[in-house]
């Protein structure tokens, strides 16, 4: 019984702290590449193509196991569903980013449980007793967090400057308010992705729970699908070139740890926990 409790609460939650902790690592190393000119289309291709040469094998070890089903057009199609949300989430994040701020992205990520909590009840993977406090608590959770995305997204908000003789300091985002609005909905529309990822995964380790060669053909899928948009959005030629620099250390870091390891830990969890478990680490 204490082997199975530690296997259900202890672990899953020493492991998506861990996770989230070396998030913050990772994005401090990929705003600092991007700062020299790396783009973002290019670090999405190779990241995810390093997690899915690291993770080649496991098609293979899986193949042989007789307690997984076959691979078959069902689970694939999930897969490559699951691939197209999370290119797409990735992109309108980024997107949004450039219009706004990385603050209002990090605000409107508090939305990201909300979401969760309104489809897992709409695909009916979350109950919900209105004479139960935690379902109270959760509703309650959801009506806060929705209203505080929208007045963050739609308010500006004042400029705050702090001005001397001998400089000025602007403490606001040089967008404007229209640029700030298209930011706020292009990154409200990844997290509603990402929590349909999250939907999605979950459904997928029902058919087929093996974490390491989901994320393998989803590393895959998300590799073609944003080398396909970089290559008609990026039209440098020399920011395909890697170099011994921060982009390269950023984009090894990013693969093995985010898209490799962190998405194998989080699916993981949504299978052991459900998404809605998973989502409360992100508020």
């Amino acid at each position: 019984m204490a082997g199975r409790s530690c296997y259900r609460d202890v672990l899953p939650f020493t492991a998506m702290v861990t996770m989230e902790s070396t998030n913050v690592g990772l994005n401090t190393l990929f705003k600092a590449a991007t700062m020299r000119g790396m783009s973002y289309h290019v670090f999405i291709v190779y990241s995810y193509s390093i997690a899915a040469l690291a993770l080649l094998p496991a098609p293979f070890i899986s193949h042989r196991s007789r307690r997984l089903p076959p691979l078959n057009f069902s689970i694939m199609s999930k897969i490559l569903l699951l691939g197209l949300i999370g290119s797409s989430s990735q992109i309108m994040g980024f997107t949004g980013i450039s219009y706004s701020s990385p603050t209002l992205a990090s605000a409107i990520s508090n939305l990201v449980p909300a979401f969760t909590f309104i489809l897992a009840i709409i695909f009916r993977m979350e109950s919900v007793a209105l004479k139960s406090r935690s379902s109270q608590a959760k509703i309650l959770g959801t009506i806060v967090s929705l209203a505080g995305a929208f007045v963050v997204t739609f308010y500006k908000g004042p400029r705050i400057s702090l001005t001397s003789q001998t400089q000025s300091l602007m403490l606001n985002s040089t967008a404007s308010n229209s640029d700030w609005i298209i930011g706020g909905l292009l990154i409200t529309a990844e997290y509603i992705l990402v929590t349909l990822w999250y939907i999605v995964q979950a459904r997928i380790m029902k058919e087929y729970p093996n974490e390491l060669t989901v994320i393998f053909f989803y590393n895959v899928i998300v590799s073609i699908v944003a080398a396909v948009v970089g290559l008609i959005t990026e039209k440098n030629p020399n920011a395909w070139r890697l170099r011994p620099d921060m982009a390269l250390v950023s984009i090894l870091c990013s693969g093995l740890l985010s898209s490799l390891l962190n998405n194998s830990v989080h699916t993981w969890t949504l299978r052991v926990k459900g998404p809605v478990y998973v989502t409360m680490f992100k508020s």
